[in-house]
């Protein structure tokens, strides 16, 4: 049987997943029904609305639980547990805040200066710490300012508070990266991931 991923505010299945997931059949979920993802569905109302232990994996890049307040994170973060099967996981990835500010300061940057280019063009220290301002123009929609910060230690810390056995983070620039289990780590998923402080 195929394993299944669910793509948490994916936005786009054009949008295409790490390599990792080669071979998982990717389901879309979204609040933006525009973007015909597979279930329409706010990350908070996931373990209300979701059968349980219907995925192997849930993948939440950028654009998700940052977008929520503080007091709501707990709620996307049971969604996530609720949805997995065991020993599923969930990688997460938001930007970093600690890197942020620790780069704003040896850099003497403002909060209107470029910190990186990417591919959609120069982003700010803004972007980064309060979200993208022309996606939150373009859309109207204030659901895409970033409502809460994340450190490699916070993400950490709510990620085994929601009830993940075991969590592994990592950080490149201005990210942070979790892994988290549902149950024992499977010894495949770790190495496939090459996940770091793991005996070969």
């Amino acid at each position: 049987m195929k394993k299944r991923v669910l793509n948490v505010g994916g936005n786009s299945k054009k949008i295409l997943l790490p390599n990792q997931y080669d071979g998982y059949e990717q389901m879309l979920l979204d609040i933006d029904a525009a973007q015909a993802p597979d279930v329409v569905c706010d990350a908070r109302e996931m373990a209300a609305r979701l059968a349980p232990a219907a995925y192997d994996a849930v993948y939440c890049s950028h654009n998700n639980i940052e977008h929520y307040y503080p007091h709501d994170v707990p709620k996307v973060l049971a969604g996530f547990l609720h949805v997995l099967k065991e020993p599923g996981f969930a990688q997460v990835i938001v930007p970093d805040i600690e890197d942020v500010m620790r780069t704003c300061i040896a850099r003497g940057l403002a909060l209107e200066d470029t910190l990186y280019e990417s591919n959609a063009g120069p982003i700010t220290v803004h972007d980064v710490i309060y979200g993208f301002g022309s996606e939150i123009e373009r859309s109207g929609s204030d659901f895409f300012a970033h409502k809460t910060g994340f450190t490699p230690r916070s993400l950490e810390a709510a990620l085994l508070k929601a009830g993940f056995s075991k969590v592994y983070i990592e950080t490149w620039e201005f990210a942070v990266y979790a892994m988290a289990f549902k149950g024992v780590p499977d010894p495949a998923t770790i190495a496939s991931f090459e996940l770091a402080g793991v005996p070969a």
